[in-house]
């Protein structure tokens, strides 16, 4: 029995693992495959871009109703509708004729990767056992990754291919695994089986309010920063990094080699939280934040390249924290919908941080203002990680993965 179990919370890990780097890489597809679409529609680089606004709109919008459906229904099988739907999406998109049909078919690439976050975090928590800060920045390295290699392989099959097979080829393969999740995974494997499902937890209503206002703090303002540092890093490194960075080339190389220093940090952050307390891994991690961006605002050269790699390590790091909080504080029954409200309420003030960044630096302070503020909303993260409440023995084991 205990092996086979073993078997199967792998097996469901992974599937969640594949499917969060699908989910970041197909939303990315779009921005490097358009530079082959201008002659066949032609619109500008700016009409075309303007299509995508569905996408990101119900990617966030989406998440409520996902979060519902996986608590309510079935997660594996809203995995399935991910994988099915995101592919079958993707492959239509790839064929559109039209720039009213690429729209819709981008649209419903956002409808359907709004399905992920929600429930695949929910059937993170269910099959994770004694290991779920590991497993959660794990999975955080893996949506990472398909953030980073979406320019890569869109921009290999738009080169050599075409932009339409850019779209049909990653979406046959999301299909065909999401067939492979449907032979391979039963259903039930999503959720904590048994009378354990309803009762995860043994912890005072006050003590989850406090945590649950914490982490609404750490959201509305660590989205911001999150949006806000990931966005203005390129350009950043263009004006700051002098002879380090004489090509786009090299500050494209350099950006992507901070943001792997915060993709591993996920590990790292992940392993803190199953052997220490989640209140001392939240602090050690908030400590990063406010004084990397701080020195960001004003750094140059090697200077500006360990700050922004402190800065990183905070904001991917805290990404791994908030993730844990709700799987830990959280019963089984619910626990689709509350990650739905995170990301919900988290999508929506991180697209606060474009124009934030925009009006800031117009106003003549330059990157030096965009950071500042930056920095000073990081002060903000670590007051919430002091006020974060100490776990005792009030919190039971995390639950028993499903069979």
């Amino acid at each position: 029995m205990s092996d086979r179990r073993q078997v199967s919370t792998t097996r469901v890990i992974g599937f969640v693992n594949v499917a969060h780097f699908i989910d970041h890489m197909f939303l990315l597809i779009f921005p490097t495959a358009v530079l082959g679409m201008s002659r066949e529609f032609g619109l500008s680089y700016g009409e075309l871009l303007a299509l995508s606004v569905g996408t990101f709109v119900m990617f966030g919008a989406g998440s409520l109703p996902a979060g519902w459906l996986g608590d309510r229904w079935s997660r594996r099988n809203m995995m399935i509708v991910f994988f099915l739907g995101i592919g079958v999406s993707t492959v239509l998109t790839g064929l559109s004729q039209s720039p009213l049909w690429l729209a819709v078919g981008l649209t419903l690439i956002g409808v359907f990767s709004s399905i992920y976050h929600p429930v695949g975090n929910a059937m993170l928590a269910a099959n994770a056992g004694d290991r779920l800060g590991r497993v959660m920045g794990l999975n955080g390295v893996f949506g990472n990754i398909g953030v980073a290699s979406a320019a890569l392989i869109t921009g290999a099959i738009t080169q050599f291919l075409g932009w339409r097979w850019a779209f049909i080829i990653p979406g046959a393969v999301a299909a065909l695994i999401g067939a492979a999740l449907w032979l391979l995974v039963p259903d039930g494997a999503g959720k904590v089986l048994g009378g354990k499902a309803k009762r995860a937890l043994d912890v005072p209503r006050a003590l989850v309010v406090r945590v649950f206002a914490v982490l609404t703090i750490v959201i509305l303002v660590g989205g911001l920063i999150f949006q806000g540092a990931t966005i203005a890093l390129p350009k950043l490194f263009d004006e700051r990094l002098d002879r380090l960075a004489d090509s786009a080339a090299t500050v494209g190389a350099l950006a992507a080699a901070i943001y792997a220093v915060g993709a591993m940090a996920q590990l790292v952050v992940g392993r803190m939280v199953d052997r220490y307390s989640l209140k001392a891994s939240f602090l050690a991690v908030s400590a990063f934040a406010a004084p990397g961006l701080l020195i960001a605002a004003y750094a140059t050269g090697w200077l500006m390249l360990l700050a922004a790699g402190a800065v990183m390590i905070a904001i991917f790091g805290q990404v791994t924290i908030n993730d844990t909080m709700v799987a830990r504080y959280t019963t089984d029954e619910f626990r689709s919908r509350v990650f739905a409200v995170r990301y919900f309420v988290g999508f929506g003030v991180a697209a606060a941080a474009v124009p934030m960044i925009s009006v800031l630096h117009e106003l003549g302070g330059g990157f030096a203002s965009v950071f500042t503020v930056l920095g000073v909303l990081g002060c903000f993260v670590f007051l919430a990680a002091v006020l974060f409440p100490r776990e005792h023995s009030h919190l039971k084991a995390a639950p028993a993965p499903a069979e």
